[in-house]
């Protein structure tokens, strides 16, 4: 049965007419246009839909909107407006988490949550937060020491990541090509 709602997405008032089985993910990403939240496995197994439901990290692949009521929904979107949300988007940034991408969103929510609960976890509590987002790409070590970072621990792997800087445009292109040990001369030149 549709029924009109009315849903606080990132502190916005937002009305919806949506079926009541109608699970989170679909509401944000097809009826709201919301698509920082990632469609993963449907079965709440992977993490890449993970949202804040009143603070707390949710699975909104298979939360029916029925369920959500008047709490809070928070989103990829906004989270970095909090502190610990800040914090994790900071160290992910810094220590080049990312690799596809596709599992951030939902990897960087489960940290938010853990960090605004616990604010300095201890590699178990890191653990049992993190246990249920799945990275295909496999920066867990990386994104272990994001959430250290975050908390304010670099942990124990600091000096094997170092923190680089971005470079953009030009200057990108230099930095690049003076990484691979390439002068850059003669790389636009036309082979005739």
């Amino acid at each position: 049965m549709s029924q009109t709602r009315t849903l606080t997405i990132n502190g916005e008032s937002k009305s919806v007419d949506v079926p009541d089985d109608m699970p989170l993910l679909w509401v944000l990403r097809d009826i709201l246009g919301m698509t920082g939240t990632k469609f993963g496995c449907g079965i709440a197994q992977c993490g890449a839909c993970t949202v804040h439901l009143d603070g707390k990290a949710v699975r909104s692949c298979v939360l029916p909107i029925s369920a959500v009521g008047a709490r809070a929904v928070t989103t990829i979107e906004a989270v970095g407006n909090s502190p610990a949300g800040a914090r994790v988007q900071k160290a992910w940034l810094e220590l080049e988490v990312v690799q596809c991408g596709y599992c951030q969103s939902g990897q960087i929510m489960s940290a938010s949550a853990l960090l605004t609960r616990t604010p300095a976890p201890d590699d178990a509590d890191i653990d049992a937060a993190m246990a249920g987002n799945i990275c295909r790409c496999g920066t867990y070590v990386r994104i272990r020491e994001a959430v250290k970072r975050a908390a304010g621990d670099r942990g124990q792997i600091r000096d094997a990541l170092p923190v680089r800087q971005p470079v953009h445009g030009v200057r990108r292109g230099q930095e690049l090509r003076r990484r691979a040990g390439h002068s850059g001369r003669g790389l636009d030149q036309r082979v005739g």
